[in-house]
């Protein structure tokens, strides 16, 4: 199955300024709903598209270049989907909503959702990592990532790209993925042993996390560097909504937009004193399994969109950094 957003992709790069909108147009049904990470979110219609993302993107990376380093295909409530992620790459040359730009190649990280119709995108929802660009840059307002941060890598099986494979192993994957999640939703509110990992996770398992979190080694360094203090902030935490779910030979993917509800009521997570309100979280996962096990996990999460619901302005903190020209370490 051929990329029709790496299609997308390279022909907004070779389109000259002027035609942009009517390049773009013919990737998209007329009614496409298309949503962004914060700040910029849900857009109408192929001209906002255009205005509010794609030359924004352009003009902050003239030689653009899209790297994909896995998509899972699959059909979900009859509808075509492709959940991918990768990163967004080239010369930093041009402030990004704000972000300074560093005049050296930057790598955006990326993860979506995208429903094909036809020969055109009929949704599209995006999770960019800007908080990782902000970090590349000096300007990142926030705590230091618990886990490690920076650079994701590709799958360890090196399947690069569209992924192939039978529906029944996929199914396989499917179920693996769904009974994981189930055991995750059995937290006891008292130790995070009582959700067994060990059933589902390969020992040397890696969860590739979002900026502010970072990249996390196994079961104990999950627990340590993210599970722990996550459920310390939001106990309550309920997936409660699914864009989709695939399954393609040995990856899986699902996601919604919003994924989860929870209230933040706890300190902990990313260092912030609890605030009592009710947020949702844009979320989404691409795993893969070896044998019985999972033993990759990329994550996509809208963090810079839950700190805005939680009251904190993360652009306007890292405007006070740029302004006072602190390297933020």
């Amino acid at each position: 199955m051929k990329s029709l957003v790496q299609e997308f992709y390279c022909a907004i790069t070779r389109s000259a300024d002027a035609a942009l909108e009517q390049v773009a147009g013919g990737f998209f049904t007329a009614d496409a709903r298309v949503s962004v990470a914060h700040p910029v979110n849900d857009l109408s219609g192929v001209q906002d598209v255009v205005e509010s993302y794609i030359r924004p993107l352009l003009r902050a990376f003239p030689d653009l270049q899209r790297k994909e380093f896995v998509a899972v295909p699959g059909s979900y409530q009859e509808g075509t989907w492709v959940n991918a992620t990768g990163y967004l790459l080239g010369t930093f040359a041009a402030d990004l909503f704000g972000i300074p730009a560093t005049n050296r190649i930057a790598y955006l990280r990326f993860t979506e959702m995208v429903r094909i119709e036809g020969d055109r995108i009929a949704e599209y929802y995006l999770i960019l990592d800007f908080l990782d660009l902000m970090q590349q840059a000096g300007v990142n307002p926030l705590r230091a990532s618990l886990g490690h941060p920076g650079m994701i890598m590709p799958p360890s099986d090196r399947t690069l790209g569209m992924q192939e494979g039978d529906v029944e192993s996929g199914k396989v994957t499917i179920d693996l993925v769904l009974n994981m999640l189930d055991c995750l939703g059995g937290y006891d509110g008292r130790s995070l042993q009582s959700m067994a990992l060990e059933e589902y996770w390969a020992p040397d398992f890696i969860w590739y996390g979002p900026a502010g979190i970072g990249t996390t080694r196994g079961i104990e360094g999950f627990r340590r560097q993210h599970q722990g203090p996550f459920l310390q902030g939001f106990p309550n935490r309920v997936v409660d909504r699914k864009t989709n779910i695939l399954g393609c030979g040995d990856y899986a993917s699902t996601g919604g937009w919003p994924h989860m509800t929870a209230t933040h009521t706890g300190s902990g997570w990313l260092g912030l004193a609890p605030t009592g309100r009710t947020i949702t979280m844009r979320v989404i996962d691409i795993w893969r399994r070896r044998g019985n096990l999972l033993e990759e996990n990329w994550v996509g999460i809208d963090i810079l969109h839950i700190l805005h619901q939680l009251g904190l302005d993360v652009f306007s903190q890292m405007h006070q950094l740029k302004d006072r020209g602190f390297d933020y370490e």
